[in-house]
């Protein structure tokens, strides 16, 4: 039994968590404190920093737009800051619905929400397919984000969870757990009605399930889609599993 915990509690952050101690391929747990997740880090307090320098923490990985990075950059001691943008579409597209005077219901909410996902798998490959590249340089401890580390981020745990032979409902698991974690900023919203924010700020199954649907019809599968769009084929993925999965005894 190991006495790591899974969500780290910093003050900055709320949704910072290790992606170890899951079973994958062979019965092969994934390795703790060696890959994290989170949303954006650029609130951390002095005592954060300091923990995650405890945790060796050396590289970061930064999915949120460009947009959202400049509005809220950061840098940590010793840690490589990568950037790989996706931009964000969801709040672009219920901006627009507001300018064209068309009101936002959660069951539009819901759509675009499944959309976004659905663009991940085609629009954002290059993106997806740099942080397994990353990943296979080498081990050292490593934390991927966006903005609220649902999403993007969300999708980007799963592929690699997945690719280390995870199970489809602890993959989904992991993602869930964004609901119990996330803390929404009080400033968002607007005037929008309090369901569209609960389908816009939290995660449902269905929306990491359309991606991986979009996955099946357009490649034929997970494992072809990680060779001939994110450049993972079998010998990177044994690479990926010597690095990020505990061997046995």
């Amino acid at each position: 039994m190991t006495d790591f915990s899974r969500s780290l509690p910093l003050v900055g952050a709320s949704n910072f968590r290790d992606l170890g101690g899951y079973a994958g391929h062979g019965g092969q747990s994934v390795r703790w404190r060696r890959l994290f997740r989170s949303d954006h880090l650029a609130g951390l307090t002095q005592e954060d920093t300091q923990a995650l320098g405890e945790l060796r923490l050396a590289r970061a990985f930064d999915l949120r737009g460009r947009l959202e990075s400049a509005a809220q950059s950061y840098a940590l001691p010793d840690v490589r800051y990568h950037a790989l943008p996706i931009e964000p579409t969801v709040v672009q597209r219920a901006q627009e619905m507001a300018r064209a005077g068309q009101e936002m219901t959660a069951p539009i909410a819901r759509r675009l929400m499944q959309d976004t996902y659905r663009a991940f798998v085609s629009d954002n490959a290059e993106q997806f397919a740099a942080l397994f590249a990353h990943l296979l340089e080498d081990d050292t401890p490593l934390v991927f984000h966006c903005t609220a580390g649902k999403d993007r981020t969300g999708f980007a745990a799963a592929l690699i969870l997945r690719a280390l032979g995870v199970a489809d409902d602890v993959v989904l698991h992991d993602y869930l757990m964004t609901n119990d974690l996330y803390r929404r900023p009080a400033a968002v919203g607007g005037s929008a009605p309090q369901e569209v924010l609960d389908v816009i700020w939290r995660v449902q199954a269905d929306f990491l399930e359309a991606a991986f649907e979009a996955v099946q019809r357009d490649h034929g599968g997970l494992d072809n889609y990680l060779q001939e769009r994110l450049r993972v084929n079998d010998a990177a993925r044994a690479r990926l599993a010597q690095l990020y999965l505990q061997p046995h005894g």
